[in-house]
């Protein structure tokens, strides 16, 4: 899977993938533990959008959106320099 032009690997098993995403999404609600935290919740709902086109085209809408905001930011970076 490609996230922000990065890859990352994931498990090839559909079960495997549902459970890590679960997993990550019901441990970031414990995020006030020590361990645990509020990260988990957007990791795992990246780990479910592999097998979800719901998950997957609202993951796509803010990484096109957050590419363009810090495309744009760079941008105007350079221009100032």
């Amino acid at each position: 899977m490609r996230i922000f032009g990065r890859h990352v690997p994931i498990p090839q098993s559909v079960a495997m993938r549902r459970t890590l995403g679960g997993a990550l999404v019901a441990g970031g609600t414990l995020g006030f533990l020590p361990i645990l935290g509020f990260w988990m919740i957007p990791l795992g709902l990246v780990v479910l959008s592999h097998d979800s086109a719901l998950v997957r085209r609202k993951r796509r809408q803010l990484e096109v959106k957050f590419g363009r905001r810090w495309k744009g930011s760079r941008a105007a970076a350079s221009s100032k320099a």
